[in-house]
């Protein structure tokens, strides 16, 4: 899932033109792996591990190993690394043969408000990661799966019907304003699905469309 390019392509980032070239920039191009396969430094100086442990593979990711240091500028790389690895562990856990099919969106807006606000989602009263929930938001979605995990910064909920075996995985990104990047919060919708004809992908898609622009129609 770190060597092979069409693995890789099912969980780092999200569909779109220039996928393939960054995945071979990223982890073959700029990027030294190991003698033993256990490390794979990327040209930036972050280094990932791997570690076996009594259930799997325990992945750690390090930013600024190679130079000491990373730059303040970066928060966002970093969170995007943190939801890339959610992905990671999904696509294995879940979907480790299938094919996935993403949904994106992003925009800014002077609302000051995180995604899941908007969408009706109080975050306090949602189960533990690994638990069962079921949501209807703000945008008349309905939702049922599980909670996958929650930051300060992004929500994941794994998502029955965006799979047609198994769930697909839907997460929900707040980026705070910042200085050469973007006056006002930012939001991100990436949601991975797997299986889906074309009917039901475009009727999973159309509601997150819908909703980034109302709430988030800048940039």
């Amino acid at each position: 899932m770190l060597r092979e390019p069409s693995l890789l392509a099912q969980w780092h980032g999200w569909d779109a033109d220039s996928l393939d070239s960054e995945i071979k920039q990223i982890y073959h191009t700029d990027a030294h792996e190991s003698a033993d396969h256990r490390t794979l430094m990327l040209a930036g100086g972050d280094l990932f591990t791997l570690e076996p442990v009594h259930d799997g593979t325990q992945i750690t990711l390090e930013r600024g190993v190679a130079t000491g240091e990373w730059a303040h500028h970066d928060q966002d790389i970093t969170a995007g690394w943190g939801i890339f690895l959610q992905q990671l562990r999904f696509a294995v856990e879940h979907h480790p043969r299938d094919r996935r099919r993403t949904i994106y969106a992003d925009g800014q807006s002077t609302s000051g408000k995180p995604p899941w606000e908007l969408l009706g989602i109080d975050v306090g009263w949602l189960p533990e990661p690994g638990q069962e929930y079921a949501l209807t938001l703000t945008n008349g979605v309905s939702l049922t799966g599980r909670v996958w995990y929650r930051t300060a910064t992004a929500l994941g909920l794994t998502v029955a019907s965006y799979a047609e075996h198994g769930h697909g995985l839907l997460i929900l990104v707040a980026q705070q304003p910042h200085e050469g990047i973007r006056e006002h919060v930012g939001a991100q919708i990436i949601a991975s699905t797997y299986g889906l004809g074309v009917a039901a992908y475009d009727q999973a898609a159309a509601p997150w469309d819908e909703f980034m622009e109302r709430n988030y129609p800048e940039g």
